[in-house]
C-alpha cells in the first residue's frame, strides 16, 4: 500500500472521525486532503527490510476510546489516493 497508494512517501495526513468511526490518511504530498480535513501529519516507521511501514495509532484509540484488540481493518482506498479506514 505504502508504495502503490502513497507512492513510498514517508509522511502522511490523517483525521479521525468518531461520528463516523472514519480514519481517513492520505501522502502528505496530495495538499488538496488538508484543505478538505482538519490533518495532523505524521512520519510513517520502517517496520522491517521488506519496505512495509507503519505509524502508531494508540493515542487515536485511546483518545476516542476505541477497541484497540488487534483485528482485521475493513478499509477502502479512493482513486484520490486516500486511504479510508473503519474502526
Amino acid at each position: 500500500m505504502v508504495s502503490d497508494v502513497l507512492q513510498g512517501e514517508a509522511q502522511i495526513n490523517f483525521v479521525y472521525y468518531p461520528e463516523r468511526s472514519q480514519l481517513l490518511f492520505c501522502a502528505k504530498s496530495k495538499t488538496f486532503f488538508e484543505k478538505l480535513h482538519k490533518t495532523k501529519w505524521i512520519m510513517l516507521k520502517d517496520k522491517n527490510l521488506r519496505g512495509d511501514k507503519s505509524w502508531f495509532v494508540r493515542e487515536i484509540l485511546i483518545d476516542n476510546d476505541l477497541e484497540d484488540t488487534d483485528r482485521e481493518l475493513p478499509h477502502e482506498i479512493k482513486h484520490t489516493g486516500i486511504i479510508i479506514v473503519e474502526l
